[in-house]
């Protein structure tokens, strides 16, 4: 059996403007590398592979996170891309009829932004790379992105993402699968508090 522990990157601005981010490479900035500097994983990852989205803001939170480390770029981490919808909020979205945002959120696995992807099409692109790294049998920490956790945790518990998920995965949290020999995730424990580090 395989671990996986997926950390989302730190907050950016447009995270604390509520502003759909997707593939749009947005740095931390002060504010997001003063939360990943109080942030610390476990003792017992520290010497698990990482691998991190190309995404700046991750790879970013896995710098500070892991400072001697050099984590491998993952292209299948990449957050969801959110199309046309990005750098907008999806308050603004629902209030536009024009939008759809409520027929589409509605299709749970099968929603879509204008020109975007569905989790559906980020769980098939997850698949191959969990594949390996089952295969290969090392335990993983991967920086990555909240869309990117949902649909790991869609396929783990086969959530339709119609309605609420039956635990919420909270920010600042780590979240940890097991891998079985063909890749197949499984919830080992969610919402691992990342500890404050000490002065």
């Amino acid at each position: 059996m395989t671990y996986l522990a997926v950390i989302r990157h730190a907050p950016t601005a447009w995270n604390r403007e509520k502003r759909l981010q997707g593939h749009t490479d947005i740095a931390l900035g002060a504010e997001g590398r003063i939360v990943a500097a109080s942030w610390s994983v476990p003792p017992a990852w520290a010497n698990w592979r990482l691998v991190v989205s190309p995404l700046m803001r991750a790879r970013e939170t896995a710098a500070v996170l892991f400072p001697e480390r050099h984590p491998e770029i993952e292209p299948a981490l990449r957050e969801m891309s959110f199309g046309d919808w990005e750098g907008q909020s999806l308050e603004n979205l629902r209030a536009d009829p024009g939008a759809e945002a409520e027929l589409r959120e509605s299709l749970g696995l099968d929603f879509r932004a204008p020109n975007g992807e569905s989790p559906r099409d980020v769980q098939e692109r997850l698949r191959p790379l969990l594949r390996r790294l089952a295969e290969e049998g090392r335990d993983t920490v991967a920086v990555s992105h909240k869309a990117v956790q949902r649909a790991l945790y869609a396929m783990a518990i086969g959530w339709k993402m119609t309605e609420k998920p039956p635990v919420k995965l909270k920010d600042g949290r780590a979240h940890l699968f097991r891998l079985a020999a063909d890749g197949a995730p499984k919830v080992a424990e969610l919402n691992i508090p990342l500890e404050a580090r000490l002065p």
